[in-house]
């Protein structure tokens, strides 16, 4: 009796899945929308027949960002090669002053097309994936929600990427306080099929994003990892690891973050379509 009495207070003082996972979905929205406002430092590891690492200083140039490249294998460049990477930097900035409209908008346009498709597997997952509240967590010092998902019967993907939904299960921490994901996990527990030559991805496959405060009511990617375990027929297999860390967030100029063009007609945003999920 005493066990159901707490488990019932313990349900009762919680907020519903359904609202928690509403939230964090527009805020991160949000978030989304106002990532292309920051400069920041990004370090790429990764590990595919041997591994090697780059960091570079990601700068917004008029709308759209540059890589520039300040460390390799873990080593700052040497003045030489630091040289060369800040006169290629000044060559991009004298090219995109140069630009027409035309080619302006393009570029700009396949920047924000690229962040849709970057941002779709994990949009997606709220449409693949049921998710049920499982209990609280601490995080990083942040009391957390945690969320459980298995893959939605039914579930119809958009895209050659988004397949692989159908056979993953997530996890989902999620601030109380701000209703910011904190961490999201996600693994391939059974082979997803791809294409007409049989490709599989793999169990073994998975992803992790962990995200941090940068301000007020703004959180942004701190880690991301990907890990790939895939075959093609009996003959070709890959396993590979990308890392990807992300810090030194700098409010970028109004000159560096240039317009952005408008959402295309009939767009909807993500937490538009989790409201409309049945």
């Amino acid at each position: 009796m005493l066990g159901l009495a707490l488990s019932a207070m313990w349900a009762g003082a919680l907020p519903g899945t359904d609202d928690i996972v509403r939230k964090s979905v527009a805020n991160t929205e949000a978030d989304w929308n106002r990532a292309p406002e920051y400069n920041f430092t990004e370090r790429d590891v990764v590990t595919r027949n041997g591994r090697s690492s780059k960091t570079y200083r990601v700068v917004m140039i008029d709308g759209s960002p540059y890589n520039e490249l300040i460390a390799a294998n873990g080593k700052p460049l040497g003045a030489e090669q630091a040289g060369v990477q800040t006169r290629m930097l000044q060559q991009a900035i004298l090219n995109r002053r140069r630009e027409t409209a035309a080619q302006r908008q393009r570029r700009i346009a396949r920047y924000m097309r690229e962040r849709r498709q970057d941002n779709a597997l994990l949009e997606q997952m709220f449409q693949a994936i049921d998710f049920r509240l499982t209990g609280e967590a601490t995080v990083d010092g942040r009391r957390c929600f945690v969320l459980e998902g298995t893959p939605r019967p039914g579930y119809r993907p958009v895209s050659r990427d988004t397949r692989v939904l159908k056979g993953m299960r997530g996890r989902l921490w999620i601030d109380e306080q701000q209703y910011q994901w904190v961490k999201v996990q996600a693994e391939v527990f059974r082979p997803v099929a791809f294409g007409l030559f049989i490709a599989q991805v793999e169990p073994g496959t998975e992803f992790t994003l962990e995200q941090r405060p940068i301000a007020d009511h703004l959180w942004l990617p701190s880690h991301f990892t990907v890990r790939v375990k895939a075959k093609l027929l009996r003959y070709w297999s890959r396993d590979s690891t990308d890392d990807e860390t992300y810090w030194n967030y700098t409010q970028a100029s109004r000159d560096e973050v240039g317009r952005k063009p408008q959402a295309a007609a009939g767009e909807t945003s993500a937490s538009e379509r989790v409201q409309s999920n049945p």
